[in-house]
């Protein structure tokens, strides 16, 4: 257990016995960061909390930052459940659910497909305004009729900022239920998680701001001898006509909690939702069976990500962790956040990991800083 305090930076929280290099980990990547420090950090092993730290001004154990696409993973593990229930079938069209999709050429993606980020339906070239793009019903409509940006299911590329709002609309139409709703029914509020797909407006005084990337010298000049092409499909995706952080920091934005980024979430509330995947939790049993967790982290596509440029990794609707982090099993899921979330299961070595941050890092996605504090804590739970 500790309060600890070195060059500045105060570690708040608790580790279990053995956890101690963590909290020092913890600490120096703090101290090294460039960008104030305001992160949190938990993890549990074999459904016990055996990490949960925090620094930064402002920052508790109980404070809710956006964590963007961190939003996926919660998503996803909806589908999951629904597949593995039998509602939903991986193989079946998206368009057998959702027949306004079959437009343009997309009536025979699967659902696994979709999943995979295969569909090509990343956006629209004039873009989404902040309000269209808080509404995944209203994005949903959009795209439904709209050509995609390559043939479906021949490659893959990051659906940014719609994933959650195409496999969100499969799951209205095979449940009468939005994936916001199954969501709390099912995982949120049964296991008490604090990560909420749309934030309740009494917990606002919960809720850390983000504040944008504050470049090094290096990064500002780097940024500056690569400028984005609006015409591309990473901006397309990306939305980058928007301030995401501006979009993010709007509590009516916020409230719908959009299934691709809108979350909000601690690191106990990650960390937690990810042991409840694995093993028994809060007095309840599992959500996931071995062969559906199998199934979703297994690689949805090899190659390289048309968007991203980044190669194998996605599994179904969650990354594959391992690809950034090899001390993790290939069986590992989960999904990053910008603003340097991360989070994710290993059933290896069972830990579930949750990382949040209040400013965005560089060049975006998962901190650097996760390198380091993931090696800690398999270090720590396989010693």
């Amino acid at each position: 257990m500790t309060n600890g305090h070195s060059g500045g930076i105060t570690v708040h929280g608790t580790v279990a016995e053995g956890y101690e290099g963590v909290r020092e980990e913890f600490r120096a990547v703090l101290a090294e960061e460039h960008n104030e420090p305001g992160s949190q950090l938990a993890v549990y092993k074999d459904g016990e909390p055996v990490v949960d730290l925090w620094a930064g001004d402002g920052v508790d154990g109980d404070s809710l930052p956006a964590v963007y696409s961190c939003t996926k993973g919660a998503a996803h593990l909806v589908v999951a459940l629904l597949v593995q229930d039998g509602t939903l079938e991986l193989d079946r069209t998206v368009a057998s659910y959702w027949p306004e999709f079959a437009a343009e050429g997309k009536d025979r993606l699967t659902l696994r497909e979709l999943l995979g980020h295969r569909a090509g339906l990343i956006g629209v070239k004039e873009g989404f305004t902040a309000e269209e793009l808080a509404d995944d019903r209203v994005l949903a409509a959009r795209l439904a009729g709209r050509a995609p940006f390559w043939e479906p299911g021949a490659a893959y590329g990051y659906h940014a900022l719609v994933i959650g709002a195409l496999t969100g609309e499969v799951v209205l139409r095979a449940t009468g239920r939005t994936l916001q709703e199954l969501f709390e029914e099912r995982v949120r509020a049964p296991y008490g998680l604090d990560v909420f797909l749309g934030q309740p407006a009494g917990l606002e005084p919960r809720f850390l701001p983000v504040r944008p990337l504050n470049p090094t010298p290096a990064q500002a000049a780097e940024m500056a001898a690569r400028p984005a092409d609006p015409e591309s499909l990473r901006a397309v995706s990306f939305h980058a006509h928007l301030d995401l952080t501006e979009w993010i920091n709007r509590p009516a934005v916020r409230a719908l909690g959009q299934a691709s980024a809108g979350a909000v979430a601690s690191a106990r509330g990650l960390a937690g939702m990810y042991a409840a995947t694995l093993g028994e939790f809060a007095g309840l049993p599992a959500l996931l069976k071995p062969e559906t967790r199998a199934e979703f982290a297994r690689p949805g596509l090899t190659g390289t990500d048309l968007v991203t440029e980044q190669t194998d990794h996605f599994g179904l609707g969650f990354e594959r962790p391992s690809e950034d982090h090899p001390e993790l099993g290939t069986d590992a899921y989960g999904h990053c956040g910008a603003a340097g979330a991360q989070a994710f299961a290993d059933p290896a070595s069972g830990i579930a990991y949750g990382y949040t941050r209040r400013r965005h890092t560089y060049p975006g996605g998962s901190a650097p800083e996760n390198v380091r504090l993931v090696r800690a804590v398999v270090d720590a739970a396989r010693a």
